[in-house]
């Protein structure tokens, strides 16, 4: 039996739209990471950026009310 290759998931990816500017709160406007999600993005595992993502929509619907 030939094994095949195992497919690698693609890596999740950054939400920033390159309008960078923080709110009072340290929310960025542009992608509504706060600050410390900003930074450490890199270091995050594939699970950690979307638990950040999931944030982001909840902010996102809060900003819309």
């Amino acid at each position: 039996m030939v094994r095949k290759p195992e497919e690698k998931q693609p890596e999740v990816p950054s939400p920033c739209v390159r309008n960078c500017c923080l709110d009072n709160n340290d929310i960025c406007v542009g992608c509504l990471r706060h600050i410390d999600e900003i930074v450490g993005w890199g270091s995050k595992s594939d699970q950690e950026k979307s638990a950040i993502l999931t944030r982001c929509e909840s902010r996102k619907e809060v900003r819309i009310k």
